[in-house]
């Protein structure tokens, strides 16, 4: 009972937000307009039901005009249930696909947010593959949930109405065993209850491990897909140092636990199945035993024993509701702790950045970024970057150098505010754009217009004004491309990357430019035009370079020298030099 408390109010935290959103009207209305429809099909059910009794005692008696009446109105019924079915599944529909939509838009907003997903990745698996949980787990719960939803209020309504109809039979048809007559008030209705009872304890019992199997199976399958993802994404590298047999072997023993894991689900769903199978085959002539007796004795006629049965089934059915959807609710449940997960995953990221344990972010009235105090650390707490006193000057270079693995990079992911760990402060004028780019840029695929000048629209620059900065930065050849869509990542060699990272800076001209090894990947010559070039076109932008080579240091104005320092290493600010570009 806690599991299902716990799972039912994890539920309610879910879905509820879509029903008070902006959209909340419309799903309030197809969902009322399901559970209406669903209701009238219940309605439905029991005019069939009591139409049997009719249309069996009329074959019984022989009874043609009788049977004709019965006949028409079995079709104003069947053609009533057929309208209903039809809606009911299209409003449905309707239904899921916006409350998915609306779902999927608020889970990528949050994860977008602010770096969350970054810092997400930083916590280790706390949520692991996101890409999973917004697209299967978003559908799988919307789609789920309202037929877990609508089937338990149909089980519901389903057994008040035929419990009715039953208890009714049940004085009609007095029980007879052994030639003796037992007037037992609504025997029927208890036998079926006894035998939902005895079903739903032995289902619980069988089929329980499912729960976390079906949870494993997700995640296996998610984290397979994932590494084939990675595969295809680095197949140069791959193919070049022939690492083919390598990563099939990865990804065979991966796929090995989706397949040992699927194996556990085949045998206990076996077990399941098994029983279920026969559970339902039992309801069948179960309550024929029961009022058969009845019928031989003259109590009852044909129509009110397949009544009776059909009203036991009915009842049974809804009693046994666990029993049916149990398959389906033990992956459901999967579903619900895996957005849970995700959802804690999120709030979690987003509070590291506030935490009092987290690196301090300042807004400055001036025009200078400045380190105060400032320590970063590692995710285990390590310390890693000390900064007494920095402060980074519109318009100045500076060229930030340190032994390989010193934490020049996570220095300036702390500068970004993406990395949380750490303390003291960092001050940054109000209002200041900060660009960083890395070694290897990224792109995303689609135009390469589109590519050029992310994070902006496409619109923010013209076609003439991207293909200006494109032979500035020694790319004319890609000037006639920009409506082509591909994989830039993949199709351009790692130094036109890297150029086409240096034109969406001079494109966005931020007032802080910090390049991560951004020219690593150029010959030396090239990397000084480039520098020359960002130079002439933004006098006014604070450069902050991490590069190795010594020929750097004639485009910066200043040096910052990461330092052994015990456990840490410190940034040591070289002061002003005379640069002879």
């Amino acid at each position: 009972m806690n599991n299902i408390r716990s799972t039912l109010a994890t539920v309610w935290r879910i879905a509820i937000p879509y029903f008070r959103s902006e959209d909340k009207w419309a799903g309030r209305g197809l969902l009322a307009a399901v559970i209406v429809i669903e209701l009238a099909l219940v309605g439905t059910d029991v005019l069939v039901n009591q139409w049997r009794n009719r249309f069996y005692n009329a074959l019984q008696a022989k009874d043609w005009d009788g049977f004709v009446r019965e006949n028409i109105i079995f079709c104003v019924l069947a053609a009533i249930s057929v309208v209903l079915s039809v809606y009911q599944l299209y409003l449905n529909q309707w239904l899921q696909i916006r409350w998915r939509n609306w779902m999927t838009t608020q889970y990528l907003g949050e994860w977008l947010h602010d770096a969350n997903h970054y810092r997400m990745q930083l916590q280790g698996d706390a949520a692991d593959n996101p890409d999973q949980r917004i697209t299967d787990d978003v559908k799988l719960f919307v789609g789920q949930t309202l037929s877990l939803g609508v089937g338990l209020l149909s089980s519901i309504v389903s057994l008040a109405s035929f419990v009715v109809i039953l208890w009714g039979l049940s004085a009609e048809a007095p029980l007879h065993m052994f030639g003796n007559t037992f007037a037992i008030p609504g025997y029927l209705v208890w036998g079926a209850l006894i035998y939902a009872i005895f079903g739903t304890a032995l289902t619980q019992w069988i089929g329980s491990p499912l729960v976390h199997l079906d949870f494993q199976q997700q995640r296996l399958e998610a984290d397979f897909r994932f590494n084939l993802v990675r595969v295809r994404e680095n197949s140069e590298q791959i193919a070049l140092l022939q690492g083919e047999g390598a990563d099939r072997q990865r990804l065979s023993e991966r796929f090995g636990r989706v397949v040992a894991n699927w194996y556990g689900i085949m045998s206990r769903t076996k077990r399941l199945t098994a029983f279920t199978q026969s559970y339902s085959q039992a309801a069948v002539i179960f309550p024929m035993i029961l009022a058969a007796p009845a019928y031989f004795a003259n109590k009852i006629q044909l129509g009110a024993l397949l009544q009776a049965a059909e009203a036991f089934g009915k009842v049974q059915e809804a009693l046994s509701f666990f029993v049916s959807i149990y398959r389906t609710m033990a992956e459901w449940r999967a579903v619900v702790a895996r957005l849970d997960g995700f959802e804690k995953a999120i709030s979690g990221a987003a509070a590291l950045a506030t935490s009092p344990g987290s690196i301090g972010k300042l807004s400055s009235p001036g025009g200078e970024i400045d380190l105060r105090e400032l320590l970063v650390r590692l995710p285990n707490g390590a310390p890693l970057v000390a900064a007494k006193s920095l402060s980074l000057r519109r318009g100045e270079r500076t060229l930030v150098t340190g032994p390989s693995g010193s934490g020049k990079s996570t220095l300036f992911r702390a500068i970004a505010g993406i990395w949380p760990f750490g303390s003291g402060s960092i001050s940054i004028p109000a209002n200041a754009s900060l660009m960083t780019l890395p070694q290897k840029p990224y792109f995303p695929i689609g135009p390469l217009h589109a590519a050029i000048v992310y994070p902006a629209e496409a619109e923010t620059f013209g076609p003439d004004r991207v293909r200006d900065v494109l032979t500035q930065v020694g790319l004319p050849q890609l000037g006639p491309r920009l409506e082509e869509e591909a994989h830039w990542n993949r199709m351009l060699s790692l130094g036109e990357q890297q150029r086409l990272g240096l034109a969406r800076a001079l494109l966005h001209a931020p007032q802080y430019l910090f390049l991560d090894e951004a020219t690593a990947s150029l010959d030396e010559p090239s990397e000084a035009a480039l520098y020359r070039l960002l130079e002439e076109k933004l006098p006014g932008t604070a450069i902050v370079s991490i590069g190795h080579r010594s020929t750097l240091q004639a485009f910066h104005q200043r040096n910052a020298v990461l330092v052994r320092d015990g456990e840490q290493f410190a940034l040591k600010d070289g002061g002003e030099r005379a640069t002879t570009p």
